[in-house]
């Protein structure tokens, strides 16, 4: 490698990266006011940048102190941390791992949006990995017991024996397998960097293995690029996310430049808004997209500031990734006014599912905000079988004032003040129980007026107990 990876890059033609951008996503007329002045940067431009002065200090740091965690975990007393640990507690044996098959063959996946249902029953075996290793982890932190880390060191081992991840199929009209490969590489470098002290220590010949597959796959995955809108989006930081883990853990400096280079290129390219120009390319999905894209940027910002280096304060002519946070959380706590901004309809669904707010947790851990935890709140405990594991249990700490709302909070996770709610719950769904829909409705605008709209608390009748 040389500098943030050749390999596979070299010799290889890089579009522009406006041609680039214009190939892959017709642009509307608002797609393309997104591009206007932005200095885009092509992976040739990346390659140049200077990182020297980015180096691998403690490959030990991972992206908590696991530690100082664990002491805070058995003097703390918040029921959701407890019914995390408690969770965590009742984990099935490493047994059941040996019927997970390492995806060692040559794979193809099909495309998420034109084949959903296809693409979700092929993806099933990356999610299984990733809730394996994330939950081991997850494990490990709790109980202390080595028994977890030696099922980590023996899960990867086996996978770095047969050559995990390293067979996929790559085509630039059919990425999708190069996709899934990226957020289980980042789960296992997650997972490994947890437990990787005493992998070191107890079994360092399987430390020794694991490591230098983990660098292989990396290396691998990041090396490969394409003329399409991926290579230099939100999976541009995905590589990068993985490429810092896993850098940070085999104390590979190119691998942590490769991470350092797409903070750079997303703070040179953001508009002045805080918006990433190519996020804004997605139509009705931009939304979804900037706050991806943060997801991981924020990732790969703790992972340095672990190293010592402030990435958070760190500008690049006068644009800072706080600007790029603003902008994600002013979207996510005001969505209709988003949209009358951006004069679209965006589709909000991710806004259910608390994977994609497990960056607030760590964002907020280090600059606590009322916005951030208003916005979160509802969607704790967050677990995200990638990007993070348990996310909650690592680095929330609940004040005393928001330990006295938890129960009610644990009782109603699932409750959203949305129009539809009502409507889209299994009671009225699947049940048609008119009565309980009358009531819901009424409870709804009640909360929507104000009442007890800081709780966010529905009357009992109305708790969803599959929460």
């Amino acid at each position: 490698m040389r500098r943030l990876l050749s390999g596979p890059w070299s010799g290889l033609a890089v579009a522009s990266a406006a041609a680039v951008l214009m190939a892959a996503t017709p642009a509307s007329a608002a797609d393309d006011s997104a591009l206007e002045g932005v200095d885009l940067v092509t992976p040739e431009e990346r390659q140049d940048f200077d990182l020297s002065g980015y180096t691998v200090t403690d490959p030990s740091a991972g992206y908590f102190d696991v530690d100082e965690r664990r002491a805070w975990l058995k003097q703390q007393d918040s029921a959701l941390i407890n019914q995390e640990i408690e969770k965590l507690r009742l984990g099935s044996s490493c047994q059941s791992l040996k019927d997970l098959p390492v995806l060692s063959d040559r794979f193809a996946l099909p495309g998420f949006y034109p084949q959903p249902d296809s693409w979700r029953l092929a993806a099933e075996p990356f999610f299984k990995f990733e809730d394996a290793v994330s939950k081991l982890a997850g494990r490990y932190v709790v109980t202390g017991e080595s028994y977890y880390a030696k099922c980590i060191a023996d899960f990867l081992s086996r996978w770095a024996e047969e050559e995990g991840f390293l067979h996929f199929e790559y085509k630039p009209i059919t990425p999708q397998a190069w996709f899934a490969v990226e957020s289980s590489l980042f789960a296992a470098g997650f997972s490994y960097s947890i437990v990787r002290e005493e992998i070191r220590e107890s079994w360092p010949e399987a430390a020794r293995k694991v490591e230098d597959w983990l660098k292989a796959a990396s290396e691998r995955h990041a090396g490969f690029h394409t003329i399409a809108l991926s290579c230099c989006n939100n999976h541009f930081y995905r590589r990068g996310l993985h490429a810092t883990v896993i850098g940070i853990a085999t104390d590979d400096d190119d691998l942590l430049r490769f991470g350092v280079s797409a903070i750079y290129s997303a703070l040179r390219e953001m508009n002045p808004n805080g918006s990433l120009p190519r996020e804004m390319l997605r139509g009705s999905r931009r939304m979804h997209y900037q706050n991806y894209a943060a997801l991981y940027l924020v990732f790969i910002a703790e992972l340095l500031e672990r190293q010592g280096y402030p990435v958070y304060d760190l500008t690049v002519d006068g644009r800072s990734l706080h600007r790029i946070i603003d902008y994600t959380l002013d979207a996510l706590d005001d969505p209709e006014a988003y949209e009358e901004e951006l004069g679209e309809a965006q589709d909000l669904w991710f806004m259910d599912d608390p994977q994609y707010f497990a960056w607030m947790e760590v964002y907020g851990a280090r600059f606590p905000s009322d916005r951030v935890d208003r916005i979160v709140r509802n969607h704790r405990p967050i677990y995200n079988r990638s990007a993070g594991g348990f996310v909650t249990l690592y680095f929330y700490r609940p004040s005393a004032s928001e330990q006295e709302t938890e129960i009610a909070t644990l009782a109603d996770r699932s409750f959203r003040l949305r129009d539809d709610y009502c409507a889209k719950h299994p009671q009225w769904r699947d049940k048609r129980d008119t009565a309980w829909r009358v009531e819901c409705e009424a409870r709804l605008h009640e909360l929507q007026e104000g009442k007890k709209a800081d709780l966010g608390v529905p009357d009992p009748k109305l708790i969803d107990k599959g929460g």
